[in-house]
């Protein structure tokens, strides 16, 4: 009986020491009442290689604007093989960084941001004379950010308004996990042929007003775990055995105490 004792002695003692609480974790836990802007300038990030664009031309002659509008150009939900939506239609900026538009031919895109595309089509429609006062609409269609790491549902975000916040996407990612470093958020940009990293700090007042409080095209989040998340997972590892040995040895006391 002493024995058994001690064996299930231990044996919950293994669980308690398997368990751990983590402590309430805060969003904005530095920030003091104040007034931040309440619109920051988002910075227009320039076009890339392999980005989808709708671009859609129009003056007060709609038959002469029809020309620069195929049914090529407009954009298509269809299903893809992995179950989600696919773009089809679109101008896609190719490898060497252009599009091809209906008689105005090859236009370097790559490189530039949307206001400056549109009034590089705009300026070409004009010295051909082929339209008087076109509007040229740029829609960016691959809009997406990517969030992983500690967040309930790791995921990727397209953006229709071509405009979120860095707070927005965690919340689309179903938030932080308790284990998530608020802290310690790393943000990994793509910029003019170059990768950008910058860790981000979610208690901190200058999150507010950061350049990075806003996403752009391609950003991707990633939410390091803190220490008790990886305590926890290096505990497990050796926990799990030692349950599962000591799982077996109750099954053979009673088997032997049932006989």
């Amino acid at each position: 009986m002493t024995s058994s004792y001690r064996l299930l002695t231990l044996f919950a003692g293994i669980i308690f020491a398997s368990c751990n609480t983590p402590s309430k974790i805060a969003y904005f836990d530095k920030v003091k009442d104040a007034t931040y802007k309440s619109s920051l300038p988002v910075v227009e990030s320039p076009l890339q290689k392999n980005d989808i664009l709708t671009i859609t031309i129009s003056s007060l002659n709609a038959e002469a604007s029809a020309i620069f509008n195929p049914p090529s150009n407009k954009v298509e939900r269809l299903a893809g093989s992995s179950g989600g939506d696919v773009l089809g239609g679109g101008y896609l900026i190719d490898a060497d960084g252009n599009i091809q538009i209906p008689m105005l031919g090859t236009i370097q895109a790559a490189g530039l941001t949307k206001t400056e595309l549109r009034n590089r089509i705009t300026d070409l429609i004009m010295e051909k004379k082929l339209l008087i006062d076109p509007v040229v609409d740029i829609r960016h269609l691959n809009y997406e950010v990517t969030v992983l790491g500690e967040v309930a549902k790791p995921t990727v975000i397209t953006v229709p308004s071509e405009k979120i916040s860095l707070v927005k996407a965690l919340g689309l990612a179903g938030d932080l996990t308790i284990y998530g470093k608020r802290d310690n958020v790393l943000l990994i940009r793509e910029e003019a042929g170059q990768r950008m990293v910058r860790h981000i700090n979610l208690n901190s007042p200058d999150f507010l007003n950061s350049p990075y409080y806003y996403l752009q095209p391609n950003d991707v989040i990633y939410v390091e775990p803190n220490r008790a998340k990886i305590a926890g997972a290096s505990r497990s590892q050796q926990v799990v055995p030692i349950l599962l040995s000591s799982l077996s040895i109750i099954v053979v006391i009673i088997t032997a105490l049932i006989k």
